[in-house]
């Protein structure tokens, strides 16, 4: 049934003149037929400069905002449109208004998973990948980060000379690795690198050997000679890894999963191509401010 879905889909795609985005957390099927696979702002950005008209993005809300702010003249489609980011879900803008009241000379740096309208309301957006990048071409010394404390933590760490105010966001998932679980994998499996996205906590991040996107991941176990690894990311990535070394082990602590990622099934990318999904709507004048921060992101990470 799955490979007849799948068959059907493909052939849909063709002539709706459709593309189909994944993101690495989604489940292995939906990642087999996507046209692209990857982090989230990779994807917004192959939806831009794609030459279909019709976007399915099998992700979670944030990220299908972010494509259709890049792409405000396509049609933009989030397959499974319960499919929220509790991160993005923690800053609101009217609280986000009141804190920049409370700090009105802090620049304002917002992760990527955050709504369109704290886009709006900030200078900068960053991912997990170019944070570090755009960070150094700041020239302010007090930075209102938000909303993932753990990733601002980890900024913060190479730029003692800057204030941070940190959210108090996270992401469920990877807050619920603790260093008893990294400690344990590590004793079952002594003498394996240890790699984690900088969502993890301090704890977690401080027993790490690399510290990256689920891209950099994905590239460092590729490139590394060794054959073992402890990743500490949502088990989504498994897929990409597998496929990409069929030869190597990888080792997650449990319940590595993400509830968000995992809504969008076949049945929903089909739905979606034979419009019974809505397209993402967002306010004109709220999205042209939040492309604003996208543009300072590629500005500032030159």
């Amino acid at each position: 049934m799955t490979n007849q879905l799948s068959e059907k889909i493909l052939k849909l795609k063709k002539e709706k003149n459709a593309i189909i985005l994944a993101h690495l957390y989604q489940i292995p099927e939906v990642q087999e037929i996507a046209d692209y696979v990857g982090d989230s702002y990779y994807l917004s950005k192959v939806a831009r400069d794609a030459k279909e008209d019709l976007i399915i993005f099998c992700g979670v809300k944030f990220m299908a905002e972010s494509a259709k702010i890049l792409s405000p003249n396509k049609t933009v489609i989030l397959p499974a449109p319960d499919a929220g980011c509790p991160m993005a879900d923690m800053a609101e803008a009217e609280d986000l208004k009141e804190k920049i009241k409370e700090y009105p000379d802090a620049f304002k740096v917002c992760y990527i998973n955050s709504s369109y309208e704290v886009k709006a309301l900030c200078d900068a957006s960053v991912t997990s990948s170019s944070a570090l990048e755009i960070m150094k071409n700041i020239p302010n010394k007090q930075i209102l980060f938000l909303p993932d404390r753990n990733l601002g933590g980890y900024i913060a760490e190479f730029f003692p000379e800057k204030e941070f105010i940190q959210w108090k966001g996270f992401c469920p998932t990877h807050e619920r690795v603790s260093a008893e679980d990294v400690i344990k994998l590590k004793e079952e499996h002594p003498n394996v690198k240890v790699l984690s996205h900088p969502e993890c906590s301090k704890e977690v991040r401080d027993l790490s050997d690399y510290i990256g996107s689920t891209s950099g991941i994905i590239k460092f176990a590729t490139e590394c000679e060794d054959k073992e690894f402890i990743i500490c990311t949502e088990q989504g990535v498994l897929h990409e890894l597998k496929k990409n070394n069929p030869d190597k082990e990888f080792y997650f602590p449990e319940n590595m999963i993400c509830p968000n990622m995992k809504k969008t099934t076949l049945q929903d990318v089909y739905d979606a191509l034979t419009g019974k999904k809505e397209e993402i709507i967002l306010d004109e004048e709220t999205s042209k401010k939040a492309l604003t921060a996208l543009e300072n992101m590629h500005k500032l990470g030159k």
